[in-house]
């Protein structure tokens, strides 16, 4: 194959980025961006590879019967899957799940009998997606409670989107359909002023809680010098979000659908001395409370409350929360039962990457004890008031690294030796740190006995698995859930024992 070559294709697969991925008659690997599963096209190599080529579409010669002919947007490149009709999106992410955690972790998946249990192997579910009447009939749209922004200024104009892929390039969007309408009339409001007054951010956050309608905005400033710019103008930016956000209706009974809670500014901090982790900021409430505060429903357990900062995290898809949360509580109630025989009493739950305590929470009544290990502090203190609000004793939440205060907390919790822990994680893309992963194979010198990982990448997923399976874990199983419907991303939950 020579770069120029002009091929003729069929489509067979995808990748998280949304190109099409199809193979020459004599085995040759191309990608072929904006084409889909079953499109027929010629192409143009553009960069050869040994075994693999780009190239750029030149003809559809005949297209794919799982085209999406009612949403195909690519204005900024972040929804590479929606020109898929959403059953073979969910298809695709199946298996390339399935397929990392085979070729990465070095397994092989067996298939579940009617009972979901496999003799020969562990046991891959199949992917839990979204349906057509969640977000009050959107389904798979709409379905994201946070959206973070960029603000682009110029002499001319104000930009107010998101960054191009793999670009800084801010593309201005009046609406996405994967943003709740708060999102729109908030930067439609955020325009307005501006205008008026010069007002200069570089970037915005908008966080809707689905179950109660609360809406929380946080603006990115410069510094710290720049609210003394901005306080005089404060009550004219309050007011056009407040009345944005009004005119998004009302319900039947004359209450609003959404109601303007918090507005925020934050600023970055200057790093410490040797400091290489996320950015870190100090923030001030400009008007409102502090928080924002979400209900949620699990699948068997009571309605569930939590509250929400500007700087906590939050699971994006607040439909899909519920599902992964009931997958890592079925895991819990697996686990425990598996070590029925020999615990004497419920066990110790240790939630790390906690965030705001929502997983620990959900499961608490499954525990003795749940310890939520957090290096965020304004979640751990988000985490701390969600276990009051929800009436939760029984739940503990501490600032640090979880690999470093791994030991305190069983040193503090000696008295539940016997009867067994499960950890749950829950880390960033980039997955666990490999001290934690020690940490945790070797917790009170035997190890935690089951392990709920909880990932946003499967290939992170994959090596992690690989890693605590050589500490002695062995995979039970796997259930992918799309929390991320039209992208690349896909969540995974698995449950690991201690052999």
């Amino acid at each position: 194959m020579e770069k120029g070559q002009l091929v003729e294709l069929t489509i067979e697969d995808m990748s998280s980025e949304g190109q099409g991925i199809g193979k020459t008659e004599d085995g040759f690997v191309v990608f072929v961006p904006h084409a889909v599963v079953g499109d027929k096209v010629k192409a143009t190599l553009t960069k050869v590879k040994k075994n693999y080529a780009f190239s750029i579409l030149e003809e559809i010669e005949e297209e794919s019967p799982f085209r999406n002919r009612e949403f195909d947007c690519r204005i900024c490149g972040g929804c590479p899957l929606g020109i898929l009709q959403y059953e073979k999106q969910l298809e695709i992410k199946e298996n390339q799940v399935c397929s990392k955690l085979e070729r990465l972790a070095g397994v092989k998946f067996a298939a579940a009998d009617q009972d979901g249990a496999a003799a020969n192997g562990p046991v891959f579910h199949s992917i839990i997606g979204m349906r057509d009447d969640d977000n009050d009939g959107d389904g798979p749209f709409r379905y994201r409670n946070k959206a973070t922004m960029a603000i682009s200024h110029s002499k001319h104009e104000t930009l107010i989107g998101f960054n191009k892929a793999k670009s800084n390039d801010v593309i201005d969007c009046s609406d996405c359909y994967l943003q709740p309408l708060t999102v729109a009339a908030a930067a439609m409001a955020t325009k307005e002023f501006i205008l008026q007054t010069k007002g200069w951010f570089t970037g915005m956050t908008v966080k809707t809680a689905f179950g109660t309608g609360q809406v929380m905005i946080v603006y990115d400033i410069v510094d710290k010098g720049a609210i003394e710019r901005m306080m005089p103008q404060a009550d004219l930016l309050i007011d056009l979000l407040d009345e944005a956000i009004y005119n998004l209706g009302s319900y039947d009974d004359g209450e609003p659908a959404f109601t303007l809670e918090c507005v925020a500014l934050r600023w970055e901090k200057k790093s410490d001395k040797g400091y290489h982790g996320p950015k870190r900021y100090d923030t001030m409430i400009l008007a409102g409370s502090n928080t924002i505060v979400d209900e949620m429903t699990l699948p068997d357990g009571p309605v569930m409350q939590f509250e929400i900062s500007p700087e906590s995290f939050y699971q994006v898809n607040t439909a899909q929360m519920q599902r992964l949360y009931g997958v890592v509580r079925d895991y819990c109630s697996k686990a425990i039962a598996d070590n029925a025989e020999d615990a004497d009493g419920k066990p110790l739950i240790l939630d790390l990457y906690c965030g705001v305590g929502t997983i620990g929470l959900c499961v608490a009544d499954l525990a003795e004890k749940v310890v939520g290990i957090e290096v965020v502090r304004d979640a751990v203190v988000d985490a701390n008031r969600n276990a009051v609000i929800n009436g939760v004793v029984n739940a503990f939440y501490v600032c640090g690294k979880a690999e470093e205060e791994i030991g305190h907390v069983l040193e503090e919790s000696g008295d539940l030796s016997g009867r067994g822990t499960i950890a749950i994680l829950d880390p960033p893309r980039a997955g666990c740190r490999p001290e934690l992963l020690e940490a945790i194979a070797k917790a009170g010198g035997t190890g935690a006995e089951h392990i709920v990982y909880v990932s946003c990448d499967p290939a992170t997923l994959g090596r992690d698995i690989k890693i605590l399976m050589d500490y002695g874990y062995k995979l039970e199983e796997a259930t992918p859930v799309d929390m991320f419907p039209h992208t690349g991303h896909v969540e995974t939950v698995v449950l690991m024992t201690r052999k």
